[in-house]
């Protein structure tokens, strides 16, 4: 039976500065950016006939799009 010694470094208890700082604000970054260009790309191409829903609808997807893909950082 054959024994593999793997040296495995402890993690540390601190993120790393890019986790602690940096990530966030990327993810706020383009969760803002996609909210909003997917909000007003809704209103500028609003079909005829469908008044408030189709905004709501689109604000609505952008931002548990925008939760379901950044909601863990």
């Amino acid at each position: 039976e054959a024994v593999v010694d793997i040296d495995v470094k402890p993690k540390s208890s601190q993120p790393h500065w890019y986790e602690r700082y940096l990530q966030p604000c990327v993810a706020e970054l383009l969760g803002s950016a996609l909210f909003i260009f997917i909000g007003c790309l809704s209103v500028v191409e609003d079909a005829e006939g469908t008044g408030r829903l189709q905004p709501a609808l689109a604000h609505g997807l952008a931002l548990g799009l925008t939760i379901a893909i950044l909601g863990d950082i």
